[in-house]
């Protein structure tokens, strides 16, 4: 069961704007990946299901997180099918993503109270995902699209939540270029957490990233009003 409000998330989605996403088989260095994103300030942390029991990990960073970091917001991504939905919502995964958009997790996770933010690629994808119910929205894959594809649909849909990824680059252009046409969040992985720093035991780096990142969309924001 998830320990936060739907509401909750979404609202500390929108106010922080990063959310960072990962995957690690060890589930010590998965905790210290944790830590160094909420001690950047990234409040929300994606554990993906990619690997071979990763949701044994998922459910051991859930119970170590409750104890050693109770206001950080985990969840998970890479969900695809309604099954693996429920199996991480029971394991007690604040917000569900995926890579697509399945109606039946929808179903599930607005039933359970939790967040859905499903990857969708067309203007109509998005409609039908809002239709049931996901706030935001994960354009996916963000490389092959550029910031104007935000832009131009928020011209007719200015109530669209999207959240750019796959691709999104941890710099100061490309958080400017996908804030200031409108994207809600940006969704970033090995670019921000990269795996050098990991190997390398480096966590602090991964700090100093999530807290440039944080800075500069905070950044582009006031540079929109």
């Amino acid at each position: 069961m998830a320990r936060f409000a739907k509401h909750d998330v979404i609202s500390r989605l929108l106010e922080i704007g990063l959310l960072p996403v990962f995957y690690n088989n060890n589930l010590e260095i998965s905790k210290k990946i944790v830590e160094s994103c909420e001690q950047g300030g990234a409040k929300l942390v994606e554990f993906t299901n990619r690997g071979d029991l990763a949701y044994e990990i998922f459910k051991e960073l859930i119970k170590w997180s409750k104890v050693e970091s109770p206001d950080l917001i985990l969840g998970v991504g890479t969900i695809i099918d309604p099954v693996t939905a429920v199996h991480y919502i029971n394991s007690g995964a604040n917000f569900i993503v995926g890579p697509v958009f399945n109606p039946e997790i929808a179903k599930i996770c607005n039933r359970r109270k939790v967040v859905y933010v499903p990857g969708c690629f067309t203007p109509s994808e998005i409609s039908s995902a809002e239709e049931m119910g996901a706030e935001i929205i994960k354009l996916f894959p963000g490389k092959t699209v550029t910031p104007y594809f935000i832009k131009a649909l928020l011209g007719p849909c200015p109530w669209s939540r999207l959240m750019p990824s796959g691709g999104v680059e941890p710099t100061r252009k490309d958080v400017f270029d996908w804030i200031s046409a409108g994207a809600t969040a940006l969704n970033m992985g090995s670019k921000l957490l990269s795996k050098d720093l990991i190997h390398k035991g480096d966590f602090s780096g991964i700090s100093r990233n999530i807290k440039q990142c944080i800075l500069w969309i905070n950044e582009a924001r006031s540079s929109m009003k």
